[in-house]
């Protein structure tokens, strides 16, 4: 690769840059490698609740939604579309409220229906996000960056533990926390800090990518890639639509029921989609996000979940995986996340192609993500630095990430309810989404804090 055909640093961090395709296709595969797993375990525990004949229908339209949706966020729609780097993905925060319906009885045309009008409520919410924001200053964002940062890193350690997409009682049976399995993890570190610190252009931008095809490559004579992971990449189609029509619910009681449950998850979503495109914007462009980019991003967000419920597929929101590999690559172009988005539309069109991904053992890509979470974390710090340590800005981040953090810690409040004098099973279903998520309950004291303590001068 010649000088001229390749990016410089200066122009990677333009978001309207084109780099060449030498080097915007590793960069966009690798952000669709950091979301991957995320991005198919929602449908396979959305699936396991409504059926399993639904996995497979679920998991490829989970890759097709991921795809269009982020293609509106990076391309845009008139108002709609942040034009960031910003990749969508079907969203953990619903698992919880849809599991509980589907197992109640509802069916998965009630969740599409219902997904609609949350969609289309939170594009109403992103319209007047300009009015909005003065409640989320860089103090209240920050805040938010970084319980998604301390949250997620967990995920990360669960996956360099080898077991980080099933429940516990699973990942016992198949050698969690193996020797192995964090050696393997600590390898891919090594090489993605080895490639960033010593590698030349499209090796130290694409260093998580290229650590994790690495960490791959040496995982298969280890005999580390699932036997049967593998029989499923040779069973694939090469080509494939889904087949499979569930149809919209927006009149059965339980379809109403779940619609306000998606209006409270549109404001829980907002607030976390707020941080995830400031620490893009923080920690790839040092600045904060303007009222136009937040605008658009969240209405994007609404519109994308809106849009892909209409072909059976679940809810998606900015995937925080992504802000941290902005954060550690510094590169901003939003044509690098097209090409990712185009990547995963043809994942899902192209079956054998989303197994390969999907038998990416789970210690490798656990190495890329310990250290993309963490970059989310140190995004968030940079935006609390921006408003300054003074004494009120710091008892607000200790509140706010001693609830937050806290609540989440202790295996989510709603469960912590069934020991003590209410029942989980009599706990409001309602009030589910809003303490099972540590990223809600920080952002929303902080906002409140904020409001309400008066400013003071840096200490």
């Amino acid at each position: 690769m010649n000088d001229q055909d390749t990016a410089t640093s200066a122009q990677l961090a333009d978001v309207d840059y084109t780099p060449p395709m030498g080097q915007a296709i590793p960069l966009g595969i690798q952000h669709v490698l950091a979301m991957f797993a995320g991005n198919i375990t929602v449908p396979l525990l959305i699936a396991l609740a409504a059926g399993p004949q639904y996995i497979t229908v679920l998991i490829q339209i989970a890759l097709l939604a991921a795809g269009v949706a982020t293609l509106i966020q990076t391309v845009g729609i008139g108002p709609i579309g942040s034009r960031l780097p910003v990749v969508q993905g079907t969203s953990f925060a619903y698992v919880g409220i849809l599991t509980a319906a589907l197992k109640g009885g509802a069916s998965l045309a009630a969740v599409f229906g219902a997904s609609i009008v949350g969609g289309i409520f939170q594009m109403i919410l992103g319209y007047f996000i300009p009015q909005i924001r003065k409640f989320i200053p860089p103090l209240v964002s920050g805040i938010v960056v970084m319980t998604i940062g301390f949250t997620l890193i967990p995920v990360g350690v669960k996956y360099s533990a080898g077991c980080g997409a099933y429940p516990a009682a699973f990942c016992e049976k198949i050698g969690f926390g193996d020797a192995s399995n964090w050696l393997m993890a600590l390898f891919v570190i090594i090489v993605t800090l080895l490639l960033r610190r010593y590698g030349k252009g499209i090796w130290s931008a694409a260093s998580i990518f290229i650590g994790l095809c690495i960490g791959y490559l040496v995982a298969i004579p280890l005999g580390m890639v699932n036997p049967k992971k593998v029989e499923a990449i040779g069973a694939a189609d090469w080509i494939g639509l889904p087949g499979t029509h569930f149809g919209l619910d927006f009149t059965s009681s339980a379809a109403i029921g779940l619609m306000g449950l998606m209006i409270i998850m549109a404001f829980i979503t907002t607030i976390e989609t707020v941080g995830d495109i400031s620490g893009i914007t923080m920690g790839g462009a040092n600045r904060e996000a303007t009222d136009k980019e937040l605008k658009g991003g969240i209405m994007a967000d609404g519109l994308g979940s809106a849009v892909v419920a209409l072909f059976g597929g679940l809810p998606n929101t900015s995937y925080s995986q992504n802000v941290g590999l902005v954060s550690y690559t510094k590169v901003m172009s939003r044509h690098v996340v097209t090409i990712g988005a185009i990547f995963l539309i043809l994942a899902g069109l192209v079956p054998k192609l989303a197994a390969v991904v999907a038998a990416l053992p789970q210690p490798v890509l656990g190495g890329a993500t310990v250290v993309m979470f963490g970059m989310i974390a140190s995004a968030g710090m940079k935006l609390v630095a921006q408003a300054g340590f003074n004494s009120r800005n710091m008892l607000i981040v200790a509140v706010s990430l001693g609830l937050g953090l806290g609540l989440w810690q202790v295996d989510q409040f709603a469960r912590v309810a069934g020991f003590g004098p209410i029942p989980a099973d009599q706990f409001a279903s309602w009030s589910v989404p809003l303490f099972v998520s540590g990223i809600v309950v920080s952002g929303i004291i902080a906002a409140i804090l904020n409001a309400f303590m008066p400013e003071e001068s840096d200490a």
